[in-house]
C-alpha cells in the first residue's frame, strides 16, 4: 500500500482546517484501498469562547464511520492522521479495533501511541496495533509552521509542541 498516497488525503483534511483557522491535523481511515472516512480538528480557532479538546481529527473520523454505507471491517482498516495520535484519539482507535496507524508528524508533548498497552487495563491490552511513523512528515511538520507562525494565533501557543516544531524546522532547514 501507498502510505504517502493516502497520508495525501489526511493532508488535505488537515489544509481545510488550517484554512479554518483551526490546528491543522486531518485524518482518514481506508479500508480496501479505499478512502470510507475522514476528519479534520475543530474547536481551536479563535473564534470560539474556549478551545474544544473533544473534536480532534480521529474521533471525528472515527464518528463519520457511523453514516458509512460500507461495512466497516477494522481488520481490513487502517487510520492515517498528520500526527501522532494524541492518548484519548490513541484509546478510541484501540478500542476500534483498527489494527495499524500511520502518522506523519510526532506528537512530543502529547503523543499517546508510545504507551505500553501491558500495563494498561484489561479492555486495552486485548489488541496488538501496528505504529508507522513519519509518513510525509515534511509537509505535515511545514502546516504545523506555518499554524504556529500565524498572527492571532494563540492555541498552543508557547508550548513545547511550538517550540518542539520550530526546533524541527530549523534543524531541517540549517542541514
Amino acid at each position: 500500500m501507498d502510505y504517502e498516497y493516502y497520508m495525501g488525503f489526511a493532508l488535505e483534511q488537515a489544509r481545510k482546517a488550517f484554512d479554518l483557522g483551526e490546528f491543522p491535523v486531518g485524518c482518514v481511515i481506508v479500508q480496501g484501498k479505499k478512502v470510507i472516512a475522514s476528519g479534520a480538528r475543530q474547536g481551536t480557532s479563535q473564534e470560539k469562547a474556549f478551545f474544544n479538546e473533544i473534536d480532534h481529527a480521529e474521533i471525528r473520523a472515527l464518528k463519520q464511520l457511523e453514516k458509512n454505507t460500507i461495512k466497516f471491517d477494522p481488520e481490513k482498516s487502517i487510520l492515517f492522521c498528520t500526527m501522532e495520535p494524541c492518548l484519548m484519539c490513541f484509546g478510541a482507535i484501540i478500542l476500534s479495533k483498527i489494527k495499524k496507524i500511520v502518522y506523519a508528524f510526532e506528537d512530543p508533548m502529547g503523543g499517546g501511541t508510545k504507551c505500553d498497552l501491558k500495563k494498561l487495563p484489561p479492555l486495552y491490552k486485548r489488541c496488538s496495533i501496528e505504529i508507522v511513523s513519519g509518513v510525509s512528515r515534511q509537509k505535515s511538520l511545514d502546516l504545523f509552521y506555518d499554524f504556529f507562525h500565524k498572527e492571532g494565533n494563540l492555541y498552543w501557543k508557547n508550548s513545547y509542541l511550538e517550540e518542539y516544531t520550530f526546533s524541527q524546522k530549523k534543524e531541517i532547514n540549517s542541514g
